[in-house]
């Protein structure tokens, strides 16, 4: 099973950037930890960062044929990426959103998802521990073992 794992604009830079909005952990570190689950479920992850919404576009485009899943953190593309929306649904995957900080307890224009009406769920405010749950949740439904 290949579950993609697509980290959008600015998140290269966590670690660095907003430490007590988006934590310590840098992007290879949580990427680090979603492949030690990985190969603990026998899941195949395929990491991906762009700060471009044309690079996430082509990636999906690319990928979506040999994967069963996605989990996306679509950054601030969450509330204006339409195009992504549009590749994610052509994408016929399952879809998990994830964002590190909780979005709903921050500005206004941040509690707005366009990436939502094509997700099969979203996680928000648990930090790097939120990409970790996805893929569990992800995992599970693709093996048949989740909950209606």
């Amino acid at each position: 099973m290949k579950i993609l794992v697509i980290h959008g604009p600015n998140l290269n830079m966590l670690g660095k950037r907003e430490k007590a909005i988006y934590g310590e952990k840098t992007l290879h570190e949580i990427n680090a930890l979603l492949e030690k689950e990985g190969q603990t479920l026998n899941v195949e992850l395929v990491t991906f960062q762009s700060n471009h919404e044309g690079e996430l576009i082509d990636f999906i485009q690319k990928q979506a044929d040999s994967a069963h899943g996605i989990i996306i953190n679509p950054g601030a593309l969450t509330h204006y990426g339409f195009s992504l929306l549009d590749a994610l649904a052509d994408s016929k995957l399952p879809v998990i959103e994830v964002h590190l900080s909780n979005i709903y307890r921050r500005e206004e224009w941040r509690t707005s998802s366009v990436i939502a009406p094509v997700a099969k769920g979203q996680i928000s405010g648990l930090g790097w521990r939120g990409y970790i749950a996805a893929l569990r949740a992800l995992a599970d439904e693709l093996k048949g073992e989740a909950s209606p």
